[in-house]
Formats: structure tokens, C-alpha cells, sequence
């Protein structure tokens, strides 16, 4: 283990197994750039306050600056043996500029550094996840728009239920969607609150200026309570309790088009490229991906339990286990980041199999709620509509017939109150075009919805 940021207390250095099991470096390594950009605030702060010499503050900025370039050329080497990655890039600057580098802790921890690094590293990757989520929203807007004319049976219960149009299907994705957007924009208020100043956990006596460092960092609100900056980590919970309900959706939307894409439904059709075959059956097509992201949710929700059983029982304030909240917050986010971009190549290939649609759609018990309310208007019951349409229902379609195929007389049996207009609502465009509440499936409802929701997601 490389030199530690403290130990002239210890009677004796720490042991192999205390360094490899108390490092974090190989994942914490990613909070590099904030870090370092934290650090340069820190340091223009420092002298601005002349708690260090201004030409000290100012090599230590021009030093982190050239750690910075590292970075971004992809020249930084990274220290495994560094216990964190703030010891490695200390480390790395007191190599480059000499002693000076150890003024860059004056009046800061590691315990509200951290949470500094962490707080910039949320709101950077939701701004990326929101733009990904915004992106897969309008491949499916455009998805919409493109089929506004078909029209697919909606099932509940993975029973056939009523028709709608598959736009009005995809809307309800993107309301989804759409929610997911506000959750996330919330976990990024959570962390916009710069701790810097708070140091282990009581503040400090040098008379820093965390307000100059915020402004500098683009935080909006300075922490309130140095106890509660250096022990919170809700903002890292609700990031990751906007990614598991993202994930549920994924899931959910996947679950669809798994469903659709078997033969037994039969209703789409998923690109090729984006599907796997098999070792054994060589007509196979499988759409792994979707089967993939069905899975992931699971993964992402034992992120989020993760970091709630490990804080559920911490005193106030830092405590070393707080280390663990990192690789599964990493870890939730690359995922969701690869799901993402996973759905919105799937988006963009999606085949309609008309055809079959067409078959499915002949089925007339999609239309049995649309006699119910034809009986509704001719005067009758709720309750007696209903029993009304069961009975058609159990004498014509669960024998084998259709409605279409009885004459006036026959449909009389049921009820005197038919007449020949009943046949008009056996049709998929009437049925769907019938539902004109807010809200609802009409071609010119969703035509609403759309524009409405083109300006959400074209913002």
C-alpha cells in the first residue's frame, strides 16, 4: 500500500489483509474527475481566504489541472495499491509539485470529500440518464406515429379484453417514462448540495468559504448541518429508487414484446440483430435481450437493498461501511445505461405482423363491453346489459358461432331492444373510435396525446 493520508498515530503500519480488504481504489476510481475538480475549487478557495499563500493555491490548482488533462487523455495511471482513489491523486500531485500538495487538505476530510465526489458524480450521470430515457421516448414516440393507424387487442389478465390502437398502447410507455424522467430529476435536487467544509464531521475553525466553493461546482444549496453532510446518503437512495422503478418498466416493456413476439401471439416482429438462436434447434430465434433486461431488474433492485441494509443500522455520522454504497450505485447505473440503449436500437426495428392482427381482431369478444354500453343507451341497466351480453355470449361465442352470423330475430332472444346497428360495433376502428373520454383510445384522442407528448420529449 502506497502513502496514506494519515498514520503518524499508528504504533505500526496496517497489515496486507487490512489494505486489500479496506481499499476501495478499484471501483472509487471512477470518481476521479470529480475529485480532482472538487479539489481544484478547494484549492482556489484555500487562497482566496488566505488560509494558504495565494502562489501555493495557485500551483496546486495548475498541478490538479495537469492531473486533469491526465484524465481526460486517458494518460492517468491509476494507483491499485492507493487505499482510495483521494490518496491517489493527493499522492500523484505531491509527486508532481512537492510538499506543497499536502496544504490541499487543509480544512476538508475524506469524509465530506467523498460525499462531495459522489453528490457531482449523480447529478453528471442522471443528466446522461435523462437524455437516455428522453432518447429511448422518442423512438417510441416515432414508433407511434408511424403505426397511428393499427390497431392491437389489450389484454388483461393475459385474457383478450378490448381493442385499442398500439399508439395508445405505446403512450402508456411513455407516461411510464415520463415518470421516471420526474423521479430522476428529483434524486438530482437530492444531490445538488454542496458538504465540502463540513471535514469529519463538526465543521471547522479556519474561515473557509463554502459558498465560493459551491458557486464554483455549480451546487445550488451549501449542506445545512456538517453531522448530516458527511452521514447522508438519501441522495444515493433516491437515484437508486428512480432506477429500480425505471428498471420495472424496462421489465415491463420487455415482458410485452415477449409476449407479442411468440408464435402463440404473433403480433411483432424484432430485428434479427437483436436476437439469439440455438446451440441445439436451429429455427430458434430468441429475443435474449429483452429476456436480458427482464432479468437485469432483479439485479438493480438488490443494488437499492444493498445500500438500505447497510445504512439501516449506522450511528451518526461517517462510518466506514459507507464505502459500500459505491459498486452498487455504479453498478445500477451502468446497467440501466446498457438497457437503455439496448431498447432504443429495439425500437427502431420493430415489425408488425398485420396480418395476424387482423386475424385476432376478428375475435368478438373484444366487442362484448361495446354491446354492453349499445344496451346502456337503448335504455337498459347496467346490470341487465351486462347479463344480457353474457348470455350472448355463452349461447354464440362459446359454441362456436359469431354474433354477425344471427339475424335480428335471433339477437331479439336476448333482447328486445336490438336492432341491426349492433352489428356496426363489430368492428376494431368503430370500437376503438367509440372511446372519446379524455384520456382514452380514439384515433383523435391519441392524436392529442401525441402532440402532447412530442412536447415533453422534444424538449
Amino acid at each position: 500500500m502506497t502513502k496514506k493520508l494519515w498514520g503518524s498515530r499508528f504504533k505500526k503500519p496496517t497489515s496486507a489483509i487490512a489494505d486489500r480488504f479496506t481499499s476501495s481504489i478499484s471501483f472509487d476510481k471512477r470518481l476521479a474527475i470529480y475529485d480532482i475538480k472538487g479539489s481544484i475549487a478547494h484549492a482556489k478557495m484555500l487562497g482566496k481566504c488566505k488560509i494558504i499563500p495565494s502562489p501555493e493555491s495557485k500551483k496546486i490548482v495548475s498541478g490538479l489541472e495537469k492531473l486533469l488533462a491526465k484524465l481526460h487523455s486517458g494518460s492517468f495511471k491509476f494507483d491499485y495499491n492507493a487505499e482510495d482513489i483521494h490518496t491517489n491523486i493527493q499522492n500523484c500531485l505531491a509527486k508532481m509539485i512537492g510538499l506543497v500538495a499536502d496544504k490541499l487538505h487543509t480544512a476538508r476530510s475524506r469524509n465530506d470529500q467523498v460525499t462531495l465526489d459522489v453528490r457531482m458524480y449523480c447529478k453528471d450521470i442522471i443528466d446522461s440518464l435523462n437524455y437516455e430515457v428522453n432518447l429511448l421516448g422518442k423512438q417510441i414516440l416515432n414508433f407511434a406515429k408511424q403505426n397511428i393507424d393499427c390497431i392491437i387487442p389489450a389484454y388483461t389478465h393475459l385474457q383478450p379484453a378490448q381493442p385499442v390502437l398500439l399508439a395508445h398502447y405505446l403512450l402508456a410507455y411513455l407516461q411510464m417514462l415520463e415518470r421516471d424522467k420526474a423521479r430522476l430529476q428529483f434524486a438530482r435536487e437530492s444531490s445538488d448540495v454542496m458538504p465540502l467544509g463540513s471535514c469529519a464531521l463538526a465543521g471547522t475553525g479556519l474561515p473557509i468559504d463554502r459558498f465560493f466553493v459551491a458557486k464554483q461546482l455549480g451546487f445550488k444549496k451549501v449542506s445545512e448541518n456538517s453531522v448530516d453532510a458527511v452521514s447522508d446518503r438519501d441522495f444515493v437512495l433516491d437515484l437508486l429508487s428512480a432506477l429500480v422503478i425505471l428498471s420495472v418498466h424496462l421489465s415491463r416493456i420487455a415482458e410485452d414484446l415477449i409476449l407479442w413476439s411468440t408464435k402463440e401471439f404473433d403480433i411483432i416482429d424484432i430485428d434479427w440483430s437483436l436476437c439469439t438462436g440455438s446451440s441445439i434447434m436451429p429455427h430458434k430465434k430468441n429475443p435474449d435481450c429483452l429476456e436480458l433486461i427482464r432479468g437485469t431488474c432483479g439485479k438493480i433492485q438488490s443494488d437499492l437493498s444493498a445500500v438500505l441494509i447497510m445504512l439501516k443500522g449506522l450511528p451518526l455520522s461517517y462510518n466506514r461501511d459507507m464505502q459500500l454504497d459505491k459498486e452498487p450505485l455504479f453498478d445500477a447505473v451502468e446497467r440501466i445505461d446498457q438497457m437503455l440503449e439496448v431498447f432504443q436500437e429495439i425500437f427502431k426495428a420493430i415489425k408488425i405482423n398485420q396480418a395476424k392482427l387482423k386475424e385476432k381482431l376478428a375475435d368478438e369478444s373484444l366487442y362484448s363491453v361495446d354491446i354492453v354500453e349499445y344496451l346502456i343507451t337503448k335504455g337498459l341497466s347496467y346490470r341487465k346489459a351486462h347479463d344480457t351480453v353474457g348470455k350472448l355470449v355463452k349461447d354464440v361465442l362459446d359454441n362456436g358461432k359469431q354474433i354477425k352470423d344471427l339475424n335480428i330475430d335471433e339477437l331479439r332472444k336476448f333482447s328486445p331492444v336490438f336492432d341491426n346497428n349492433v352489428f356496426d360495433l363489430l368492428d376494431a376502428q368503430v370500437s376503438v373510435n367509440r372511446k372519446t373520454t379524455f384520456g382514452s383510445t380514439s384515433k383523435k384522442n391519441v392524436l392529442l396525446a401525441l402532440k402532447k407528448m412530442q412536447a415533453k420529449v422534444g424538449a
